[in-house]
């Protein structure tokens, strides 16, 4: 049963050609250093937060012994201000010694031995965000060649101090790069950032050739304004960003700041139900070692991991903007299901939103929803059947809807969730 006669065609307009590297045909999961933790590099003072191996050894054993592993995160990525101020005698990228004395390899052989990956951080210019050694266009094997050495599972590669020629160069040499390595390294691209993240400066067709995900817009900030004014510029320009998304290929909005400081628990929920929403990787930047219980509940949520990962790779849309600043978002998922997000900008107290599914563009049938964020069904839905959803200010009511079969020997039976067990 088709749930919209537009699924077949935004699967068909996806069946985009990708990174033939084999990774990331579901987007990453894992944690990263630098909304949390930025470039603090004051070992001295503060040696448990500081951009040291201590850190990363610290994440990889929450992910590990926590529970994150087996919901799917399973990277710890590196940000900037990890380096040496000088590369070596041969020219080659080193860690800063104080701060990873037992070395990036040593590192990475920790992770493996607990089922991670680990991730790197280069930048394509003279040097990085934070001023640590680039990788210019002469470093690029080089730098490559390093990484596999110390066996690194992934690289994002950043793009301060480096012009439109430089990136045009590098960002597909550092592809090949990597591919001849021999060692599967994920490859995120920040070019399309510094190119304001849309045609005719950005040639999306090219990125998903070279890259596995790419940063098109800012750098996510500890506040719900900032997670709004991502959303909004990312669904503000869906047709041209939601056929580019693909297995193999994302669109990366940023990292998830639940568990910091900036969002309470409902725009904790607004954002996994968002990036759920638009297949965006799931890297958590944030203080595993610290996290609220409610924090931990949010980013765990496998109906909302289930709906991110979809194997279909899809990414989702925004359907509608009310004038009671109600908005509802959308995305096709495998087995004729979908997910459907409503989402209050309101300010006030939470609205009783009113629609049904044949508003929303569902053909007539028989529909069950799970509540993502309640873990109830609703059962015998009709795309006629009207129903109210309470929503939260700067909240969501997040559904997973799938259709209810119906065979004639037997009662009516329903695809089973697959996060349930």
């Amino acid at each position: 049963m088709k749930l919209l006669p537009v699924i077949s065609l935004l699967a068909l307009t996806s069946a985009t050609s990708a990174l033939d590297n084999g990774l990331m045909r579901t987007p990453p999961m894992g944690w990263m250093s630098w909304e949390r933790f930025r470039c603090n590099i004051d070992c001295e003072n503060d040696p448990k937060n500081c951009i040291s191996e201590n850190l990363f050894r610290d994440m990889a054993d929450r992910l590990a012994e926590d529970g994150w592993k087996e919901m799917g995160y399973d990277h710890v990525m590196i940000d900037d201000c990890w380096s040496s101020m000088l590369r070596d005698k041969d020219g080659r990228l080193q860690p800063d010694p104080q701060r990873f004395p037992g070395g990036i390899a040593k590192l990475a052989r920790y992770l493996h031995d607990r089922g991670l990956k680990l991730g790197i951080y280069g930048d394509l210019g003279t040097h990085t965000c934070g001023g640590y050694p680039g990788t210019t266009l002469d470093k690029i094997d080089t730098d490559a060649q390093t990484f596999a050495s110390w066996g690194v599972d992934f690289l994002k590669l950043d793009g301060c101090y480096s012009n439109e020629e430089e990136q045009q160069k590098g960002y597909p040499l550092m592809s090949k790069a990597l591919n001849a390595t021999g060692r599967p390294i994920g490859y995120s691209c920040s070019w399309p950032a510094y190119r304001g993240g849309l045609p005719p400066s950005v040639n999306y067709t090219l990125l998903g050739e070279i890259c596995n995900l790419w940063r098109n817009y800012d750098d996510i900030q500890d506040s719900w304004d900032s997670v709004q004014d991502i959303t909004d510029w990312f669904f503000d320009n869906q047709e041209i960003l939601q056929p580019e998304a693909a297995p193999g290929r994302w669109n990366d909005p940023d990292m998830l700041i639940i568990g910091n400081f900036g969002l309470s628990v409902d725009q904790s929920r607004s954002q996994m139900a968002l990036w759920a929403i638009m297949a965006a990787p799931l890297i958590m930047s944030n203080n595993l070692r610290t996290l609220s219980s409610e924090a931990r509940a949010i980013l765990q949520n496998g109906a909302a991991i289930a709906i991110n990962q979809d194997p279909m790779g899809v990414q989702g849309r925004r359907l509608l903007q009310e004038r009671s600043q109600i908005e509802v978002y959308w995305r096709p998922l495998s087995q004729s299901a979908s997910a459907l997000v409503f989402l209050s900008r309101r300010q006030d107290m939470p609205y009783r939103y009113h629609t049904s599914l044949a508003k929303l563009n569902y053909t007539a049938g028989s529909y069950e929803a799970y509540d993502v964020f309640t873990g109830k069904t609703l059962s015998g839905l009709s795309a006629a059947t009207e129903f109210t959803v309470s929503i939260n200010p700067s909240g969501v009511v997040m559904w997973y809807v799938y259709p209810k079969m119906h065979y004639k020997h037997q009662q009516d039976d329903a695809v089973i969730p697959p996060f349930h067990h």
